[in-house]
């Protein structure tokens, strides 16, 4: 299992899939495309059935048919895209035995991962650990979902006598962009709930997400010129600094943690005429997260009765909410996954996600989906890392899951 492991997982992270926020494509880059129809081949190679590419949704299906009864269908969900990080040229490093000391990622660049900033490296001594060379993502989010998924297949079909459902497997785009699961189609995807498989650490598992919204305001200032602006001029910049002054300032992310919500200031882009501040709203809670939506309204029709005229404008949108809402009315696929990691002896590690997954989507379209660990670490950026070992024992979690979940 290693072997195969390790030789797809190097092979995909290779392969620069990007995500684009400002394209309007779907998916929003070709790439995308291209790695969806190389998996598409891999799946077509190993035997898996109703295999199908939606070109509109950018969506790649199959299924394992079912070998027995009384098993539910079990769906797999990974995404084929990477994050806001160069992704371009990824060199995979393997660094054999790992001793537990700090990592040369790139000599010439002086590049070193130092065990006194990620601590967490102490844990994977001995083990086949995977890095970058420093300047690049590596794309374990969410390759290493992709590969883990491809081995307990590949175990199912070279273990035929092993009992099973149906396996339904989904890779679907732009998930770092939080757009591909919009036009998931649930009804071309028939298993009776399913997984994502993109946490991190061993054992991470969450079927509790933020409820999300996004608030766009658009402030209509009045630039004249400065030395005649004597009760004339109306600072935008200005007036968008006070509408964030007057928001809770501990109730920030960088001051918040576990179930508390936050407000965060994601962008402002201003002058003295016109300024745009985008925040994206955070909370577990649903009867709070409304609170928070409507207090930044309150705040802005305050602003504006204090305006020589209303001159503020906001627009609200709901992103994804709390999959435990749905997830709670059926919760076998989260005794499921508890009981197959203990079965492992994997202590699970059950927090509410400070984020959002496909599954928070695709669990409002009816299916429960929560969200279980890859193994990898330090996504998003230069010093992501994950082992073989860590691999393996989700691949090894995924196939339990399955043959634990008789009726």
């Amino acid at each position: 299992m290693k072997d195969k492991l390790l030789e797809r997982f190097i092979q995909y992270v290779k392969i620069n899939t990007r995500s684009d926020a400002g394209s309007s494509s779907i998916p929003t880059t070709p790439s995308q495309v291209d790695f969806a129809y190389i998996l598409k081949s891999e799946l077509e190679r190993i035997g898996l059935s109703r295999i199908h590419y939606n070109e509109a949704n950018g969506f790649l299906t199959a299924v394992l048919p079912k070998n027995a009864e009384n098993y539910p269908s079990i769906g797999l969900i990974a995404h084929l895209d990477t994050a806001d990080f160069n992704a371009d040229n990824i060199n995979p490093l393997i660094h054999h035995n790992y001793d537990g000391q700090d990592v040369c990622l790139n000599e010439a660049e002086q590049i070193v991962m130092k065990v006194s900033e990620f601590p967490n490296l102490k844990d994977y001594i001995g083990q086949t650990l995977i890095t970058t060379d420093g300047t690049t993502l590596l794309g374990a989010d969410d390759k290493a979902g992709i590969v883990e998924i491809l081995g307990a297949i590949d175990y199912f079909i070279e273990h035929e006598d092993e009992a099973h459902g149906d396996i339904w497997v989904a890779f679907g785009p732009d998930e770092e962009i939080g757009q591909g699961a919009d036009h998931f189609d649930v009804s071309q995807f028939p298993a009776d709930f399913a997984y994502t498989i993109d946490s991190g650490r061993i054992g991470h598992f969450e079927y509790e997400t933020f409820n999300a919204a996004q608030a766009t305001i658009e402030i209509d200032g009045t630039s004249v010129h400065p030395g005649t602006a004597y009760g004339m001029m109306v600072n935008a910049i200005k007036v968008g600094n006070e509408l964030d002054r007057r928001l809770p300032q501990d109730e920030v992310p960088e001051k918040t943690r576990d179930r508390e919500g936050f407000y965060l200031l994601h962008d402002f882009l201003g002058s003295i005429d016109q300024a745009k501040l985008v925040y994206i709203i955070r909370d577990h809670d649903k009867e709070l997260f409304e609170q928070r939506k409507h207090h930044l309204v309150a705040l802005v029709a305050q602003l504006n009765e204090e305006l020589d005229r209303p001159r503020v404008t906001i627009e609200l949108k709901d992103q994804y909410y709390n999959m435990k809402e749905i997830i709670e009315k059926d919760m076998r696929s989260v005794d499921l996954a508890i009981k197959a990691m203990e079965k492992l002896g994997i202590k699970p590690i059950i927090t509410p996600f400070r984020g959002g997954t496909d599954g928070s989507k695709i669990s409002f379209m009816g299916l429960p989906t929560p969200n279980i660990f890859t193994g990898g670490e330090n996504f998003h950026g230069q010093y992501e890392f994950i082992t073989l070992e860590a691999m393996e024992t989700a691949t090894q979690t995924i196939i339990e899951i399955i043959k634990e979940s008789k009726e």
